[in-house]
């Protein structure tokens, strides 16, 4: 295949007042239209295992009654401490069936971030993987009554029998295994729960790479309407088949890929880890039409060593944020398919999007059909075109965007002062009302009275041969306020030379944006969703080895 005989677009692609397949406002009752809608054979494999939507929905009733009959009553919160498997779907949608609310957390949180989740939740109950049993039982608080145990025994192991009760556990803390509990809940039938659209139905924890993690809640209609503007922005069909690397504790997994899917009737893959050598070999492999991608994804993918059949592969579309704009058409053409940007978070869903019949490479588009948006000085007055300032948002109508903070009234008022939403992102508008994301506010380096833009400084940096990944942030200056330093992973085969690298820097950025500090790196820190965490290269301060301009040498 060329990219001169692939399709330019999706033809449904266009068609943004395409009816939605199914009617259903709460999640069990959307999982029950849309999986009888589906083709029959249709579903998702994850890793080595596959569930049909149809058996999801099923064993979504099973796990619903058998929650009933621990006595896990509508609004309680439920953590949920797995990897991605076919039980996360079960229990995910069990308990949406059920009123309950759901609290997906990242299986590889460390110590101290499990305990301030289970706290902050309230959780009556957790569901975890066998292998995350034993630190689950050292960070419980009081509030949990039950654990549910896929895969094995609480410790993490297996004796042999079967068992689930080798360990102390703390008093009052019930164990079960999630194949006992289905069961039981097949004995017992399903318990009509009353559900309304707007209950909540999930707690999200952002990634707190800025600051402490916040539980954002989001309500069933809020989830439902998310899964149909991506199948409608994107023109998927049940003729579709999807790829996701990201967790099911991320909302792009879960809405934009699990729930687009179903929406579409479309099959879906879903590996637990990305691999950038063997992306386009997997979706070879699966017959794979569309993936989403966020983060460093992109940039990973384009500097891969070219391979002569990079343009033969299934895929037509992709879908996400952000790709590099000085890559685009270029990663476009080189693999064969069309890229669509959008912009939004977490709290705000999709707020600006940018379908094929209205695109402007190097933006995100403009507002969607559901959001307002616009860009504002620190006193809320909005920008002219062309001025950085924050981007806000609110949507048109209502049951597209979150519900607040969990637990923190204040941060929630905060965050929608003067009735927008303020999303902490830095960007500007131009005259038609493309919005071009700059970066997160908190991102910017303050140096000798001067914001200097992370973006910016990452954006010229990675136009070097020699970089294949870069990360700016500051460091204390003895000077007062911050000193601009970079952490550079090296191209396949390539040094870099840090003054070089610096004299690429000259003329192509405002003199006091060119980097004090360079520090060269075998790879970036990422959250599971291929964000940098930078709060962990801050803490790692100036290291020795770094070079530093200034002095000109590494410091050693």
């Amino acid at each position: 295949m060329t990219a001169s005989t692939r399709p330019a677009e999706h033809p449904a692609a266009a068609d943004s007042a395409a009816r939605p397949r199914t009617a259903a406002r709460t999640l069990g009752d959307w999982l029950a239209e849309a999986a009888a809608a589906a083709p029959a054979g249709a579903g998702v494999r994850i890793e080595d295992d596959r569930i049909g939507y149809r058996e999801l929905d099923t064993r979504a009733d099973r796990v619903a009654a058998g929650f009933a009959e621990l006595g896990i009553g509508r609004s309680e919160r439920v953590c949920v401490v797995l990897d991605a498997c076919p039980e996360f779907l079960t229990v995910w949608f069990g308990l949406a069936r059920r009123g309950i609310v759901e609290v997906p957390l990242n299986p590889e949180a460390g110590a101290y971030l499990l305990s301030y989740y289970l706290a902050d939740s309230g959780a009556a109950a957790v569901v975890c993987g066998a292998r995350y049993a034993a630190a689950v039982r050292e960070c419980l608080p009081d509030s949990v009554r039950h654990v549910v145990v896929v895969g094995g025994d609480v410790d993490g192991g297996d004796p042999g029998d079967g068992s689930v009760d080798a360990a102390p556990w703390p008093e009052g803390v019930t164990r079960h295994r999630l194949s006992d509990v289905e069961e039981s809940g097949a004995t017992a039938g399903p318990e009509p729960a009353a559900v309304s659209p707007g209950d909540p139905a999930v707690i999200l924890y952002t990634s707190g790479t800025t600051g402490p993690p916040k539980g954002v809640v989001l309500s069933h209609q809020a989830n439902v309407n998310l899964a149909r503007h991506t199948v409608t922005l994107m023109g998927y069909t049940p003729d579709d088949r999807l790829y996701s690397v990201f967790p099911l504790f991320h909302s792009n997994a879960r809405y934009c890929s699990v729930m687009a899917a179903l929406e579409a009737g479309a099959d879906l893959v879903l590996h637990r880890r990305f691999s950038a050598s063997r992306f386009w070999d997997v979706c070879r492999e699966h017959g794979i039409t569309a993936f989403n991608y966020q983060g460093a994804m992109m940039s990973i993918l384009f500097t891969q060593p070219p391979r002569p059949d990079d343009v033969d592969n299934p895929v037509r579309a992709a879908f996400g944020a952000p790709c590099p704009q000085e890559i685009f058409p270029a990663f476009e053409e080189r693999f064969g398919l069309r890229l669509t940007e959008i912009f939004g978070s977490t709290e705000v869903s999709i707020v600006t999007d940018m379908p094929p019949q209205r695109r402007r490479i190097g933006t995100s588009g403009q507002a969607s059909a559901n959001y307002e948006v616009a860009v504002v000085d620190e006193r809320d007055e909005p920008l002219p075109p062309g001025r950085a300032g924050e981007i806000v948002a609110r949507p048109r109508r209502p049951g597209w965007m979150f519900d607040g903070y969990h637990g923190m009234p204040a941060e929630t008022a905060r965050s929608w002062r003067n009735l927008w939403f303020h999303t902490g992102d830095r960007g500007y508008l131009d005259e038609d009302g493309y919005l071009t994301f700059v970066d997160r506010l908190k991102d910017t380096v303050r140096r000798r009275g001067e914001n200097v833009s992370s973006w910016e400084v990452e954006r010229v940096v990675a136009e070097h041969p020699s970089v294949a990944g870069v990360a700016a942030y500051g460091v204390p200056s003895a000077l007062s306020e911050e000193d601009v330093m970079i952490a550079v992973v090296p191209a396949d085969g390539a040094r870099v030379d840090p003054a070089a690298l610096l004299r690429h820097c000259e003329g192509r950025l405002t003199s006091f944006a060119v980097p004090r500090y360079v520090r060269v790196v075998e790879a970036l820190p990422l959250t599971p969703s291929q964000r940098v965490e930078k709060y962990k290269l801050r803490a790692d301060g100036v290291p020795p080895g770094t070079f530093d301009r200034e002095a000109g040498h590494d410091g050693r």
